[in-house]
């Protein structure tokens, strides 16, 4: 394919037409007359060779190649908007923009609400945006990486990117403050026979699998996407749950739990900023890696303990 005979500005207009999937809307959305995008869909439908919009009786719907071009639009427009939003020189006191950034809500809780705190202070005209961690981050990492500004998640799930190291964690249990079998110890016997409350990603942290090298295999009762309800699915209960130290320490006021230390050496939690290459050398990326690394230092000297 040669991009230098393309007009890209198609990829505005695709992008439109497959969201709103209306070409009345679509030419409104991007400051185009109706004539003017019907022309831009024309266009578009020679070089895919398909009609893209179906009619279906009053009103329009993607083809099986438009259903396939609505991710991909929707990821290659966001790249051409960070490739075109580069900058050799970034002010970050006089600088409005948005950084996107991928996180579990353990990450958000713990770093994030610190790294808000500083950004508010130092750059006024930032804005962060936290989005949740998809499913599908280990199976197509660039692809994540190339449409958002970085991606915070432990060493040992994702690899082959550049990283800048922010903090360390360590993993404890949280029981029931009234738990009748639970002691102020565990044993390797009650992870195995007692119910489990379980974060549901698939790519859970090194922690988890190395219950499985130690023979160990919870008996889930609930999953939940996230690792702040926890806590309240342990209350009251006989289940057992395997959290963050710092995220206990957070979360302690809001349940009748109580932390217990693992029955082994549990692996540690070193926690990252993940980017795609394409950003390395971008001033406004550069200074936002740079507080990132300062904010997760400031964290090395707050205790993990829950107590």
């Amino acid at each position: 394919m040669n991009l230098a005979r393309l007009d890209l500005n198609l990829v505005v207009a695709l992008r439109a037409l497959l969201e709103e999937r209306n070409v009345t809307r679509a030419g409104e959305r991007v400051g185009l007359s109706q004539p003017a995008m019907s022309a831009a869909l024309a266009r578009l439908r020679r070089h895919f060779d398909d009609d893209l919009l179906a009619r279906v009786g009053s009103h329009y719907e993607l083809t099986a190649l438009g259903q396939v071009l609505l991710h991909r639009t929707s990821a290659a427009y966001e790249v051409m908007e960070r490739l075109f939003a580069s900058q050799a020189h970034f002010d970050p006191a006089g600088e409005r923009r948005e950084f996107k950034l991928v996180a579990s809500d353990y990450a958000v809780a713990v770093f994030g609400t610190e790294l808000a705190r500083v950004v508010h202070d130092e750059a006024p005209g930032i804005r962060l945006r936290f989005t949740q961690t998809p499913s599908t981050v280990v199976e197509d990492t660039a692809t994540l990486l190339s449409t958002t500004d970085g991606l915070l998640m432990p060493h040992g799930v994702i690899s082959d990117f550049p990283a800048t190291d922010l903090y360390e964690d360590r993993w404890v249990f949280l029981v029931a403050d009234d738990h009748p079998s639970v002691g102020d110890q565990l044993t390797r016997s009650d992870l195995g026979q007692l119910p489990w409350v379980t974060y549901q990603r698939t790519y859970d942290a090194p922690a988890v699998r190395q219950l499985g090298m130690l023979g160990i295999e919870p008996r889930v009762e609930v999953s939940v996407d996230s690792f702040q309800l926890l806590p309240l699915l342990v209350e009251g209960t006989r289940r057992i749950t395997l959290m963050q130290a710092r995220l206990a320490r957070l979360l302690a006021p809001l349940a009748a739990v109580r932390v217990v230390e693992p029955p082994y050496e549990a692996v540690p939690l070193r926690e990252a900023l993940w980017w795609h290459p394409v950003h390395t050398h971008d001033a406004a990326h550069i200074w936002l890696r740079e507080t990132a690394a300062r904010v997760g230092r400031s964290l090395a000297d707050t205790p993990t303990a829950a107590s």
